[in-house]
């Protein structure tokens, strides 16, 4: 269930209660696609920086240990121990991505795994399965995502059958969460808005899948490659078409300057690898812009990464000395550029909540975005 507390503009500040607890929104989920966060971060660190929702993916955990394994083991909570919400992405994206050779037909795809070349078919019962195996709090719709490169006629296309599969995901999951022996019978289902930069197919699908009354609904088929300001066009078209009394999920977004952008327009779930994966090269997130690590300036710099930073890293080691540890190859340097990176996000979004709770999220946005656009010393 979703309470909108406050709006400020367009911006939003929720509560999402789930069966795995409650998550305060505008929110940004830590990315653990095959059910860890890369940087050798563990679940109790998740809790140290003040993660609240854990995305998963579906394709890879099917792959890899394989979603049965993970139900006959209790479900993707216990199997990494985690208590509070997960997300499952459908396996849509990565099929789309990954797989090479497809082939897409009404009932669903058949491709290849990436993994070892095997033949997998998917479709909406099948990625719901999938997830019910795993067992976690949000199941995401299995869709295509067309690129923005595609003409209209292919566009129009696939977006009226990603309608027609979110119909049979929905009618799915309520047979699944019926069953005795479904691990999670409160699983929820977010439907996905598609349509690539055409402002009225966004829009026409916005407002069929509305009407199905979904737990949430999610923008998909942006931050692709599309440019910056043809996503905030988009955003500004299609998110006064998804219903306000439920929370609305931007994919795969974003930078922090695309995160702050979003919120403004009213998005309150995020999720993104960035953080992660420019930790992993040392390139870390601060108030005053980005860092890179691996610069020379830093070898006898004492200073931690950030002043003032009260994540577990900041707390107590020198840039110098991840420096050091990032140069040697050493794990820990990237596992403690990684940990830093999410608590920068996941403080940024208490601070978000803040600013919108007190009426003063424009002048945060424009104060966040000025700082960050700095040149470090």
């Amino acid at each position: 269930m979703y309470e909108l507390l406050k709006r400020d503009g367009l911006a939003k500040r929720g509560r999402f209660t789930t069966v795995h607890g409650t998550v305060e929104t505008p929110v940004f989920m830590n990315v653990g696609t095959a059910a860890a966060i890369k940087g050798a971060v563990s679940t109790d660190d998740l809790r140290e920086i003040k993660t609240q929702v854990e995305l998963s993916n579906t394709y890879h955990l099917h792959v890899r240990p394989g979603d049965e394994v993970i139900k006959k083991l209790g479900g993707l909570h216990k199997f990494m121990v985690w208590d509070k919400p997960i997300l499952t992405d459908s396996g849509g994206f990565q099929v789309f991505s990954l797989a090479g050779l497809r082939k897409i037909q009404e009932e669903g795809v058949h491709f290849h795994s990436h993994i070892d070349g095997r033949k997998i078919f998917m479709g909406p019962e099948e990625s719901m399965q999938i997830q019910s195996n795993l067992a976690s709090t949000i199941a995401m719709a299995f869709d295509e995502c067309p690129a923005s490169t595609k003409d209209r006629d292919y566009i129009e296309r696939s977006v009226a059958r990603t309608a027609r599969w979110l119909r049979r995901c929905k009618a799915e999951m309520e047979r699944l969460n019926s069953l005795p022996d479904t691990i999670n019978p409160h699983q929820m289902l977010f439907g996905i808005n598609q349509g690539g930069i055409l402002e009225n197919v966004r829009i026409a699908h916005a407002q069929e899948i509305a009407e199905l009354d979904l737990p949430g609904y999610a923008i998909g088929g942006l931050a692709v490659g599309e440019s910056h300001e043809e996503m905030y066009r988009i955003l500004d078209a299609v998110v006064p078409y998804l219903p306000l009394e439920k929370p609305t999920y931007l994919m795969g977004v974003g930078t922090p300057a695309n995160i702050l952008e979003a919120v403004d327009r009213g998005v309150d779930f995020f999720d993104c690898v960035y953080p992660t994966r420019n930790g992993r090269h040392g390139h870390v997130y601060t108030n005053h812009g980005k860092l890179n690590l691996f610069n020379a300036k830093y070898e006898l710099d004492e200073r931690p990464i950030e002043e003032g930073c009260g994540c577990p890293v900041c707390r107590k080691y020198s840039r110098a000395y991840i420096r050091h540890l990032l140069k040697a190859k050493e794990m820990l340097g990237m596992r403690f550029c990684v940990l830093h990176n999410l608590y920068f996000y996941n403080t940024m979004m208490e601070e978000i909540r803040a600013a919108i709770e007190e009426g003063r999220y424009k002048e945060y946005k424009k104060q966040k975005l000025e700082g960050m656009s700095l040149s470090q010393k």
